[in-house]
């Protein structure tokens, strides 16, 4: 009697491995942000700098903005000696700041100063900015709201990231969102945990960073 004909087992499709990316407020010099998430992603984002590069990096956010992601007081967080966090009084500060400190940089060559991270609304200084980031190549990231020329990713209500190829590659598919009460608490915990390591703050003039 002839043997029947073994049906062939089936078989699993593959699984579809994404490459899934961390977040790194670092991984592009300018990161625009729109759309109903774009302000939760930028508290994701300005955390993430604070939380995981606070020991090597530092984050310049103008007063007007630090109000807006994470609800602080007008007198809130003046303390110069605030590690990885520098709030100044506007953009328009916040950006002399920047352009005095890379040009120091650039002139003395400095090496393995810290990081520097802009979080802001861009508002009226679209130029300015642009020719800061182009000027250091390198020299400074930025996360940006508001009506940024350049490439933008659109954050949705649940956090579902829509972006050019080239900012969806820093960026994972979806950000869980963060309230401002939530963001302000994790912000001032953050800070503390950096004044308890007793770091110094190198704001107001660079120097290399020692073992």
């Amino acid at each position: 009697m002839p043997a029947l004909p073994v049906p062939e087992e089936e078989k699993e499709p593959l699984a579809d491995f994404v490459y899934r990316p961390v977040l790194d407020p670092f991984a592009a010099p300018a990161t625009g942000l729109s759309g109903p998430g774009a302000v939760s992603t930028a508290r994701v984002l300005a955390l993430t700098a604070l939380d995981e590069h606070g020991d090597d990096s530092l984050v310049v956010i103008p007063r007007a903005d630090a109000t807006a992601l994470f609800g602080l007081a007008e007198d809130e967080l003046l303390d110069d000696n605030t590690a990885g966090l520098f709030i100044p009084g506007n953009l328009d500060a916040a950006l002399a700041y920047l352009e005095t400190e890379l040009a120091i940089r650039e002139n003395t060559g400095v090496t393995g100063a810290r990081r520097l991270l802009l979080v802001a609304d861009c508002a009226q200084e679209t130029d300015r900015i642009q020719a800061l980031l182009a000027r250091h190549p390198g020299g400074v990231s930025a996360i940006l709201l508001g009506p940024w020329p350049g490439e933008q990713a659109t954050i949705d209500d649940n956090g579902l990231v829509n972006a050019p190829p080239m900012l969806a590659s820093n960026l994972p598919d979806r950000v869980p969102a963060l309230s401002r009460v939530e963001a302000r608490d994790r912000l001032l915990a953050a800070l503390e945990r950096h004044r308890e390591t007793k770091k110094p703050s190198p704001r107001r003039r660079s120097s290399s960073r020692r073992p």
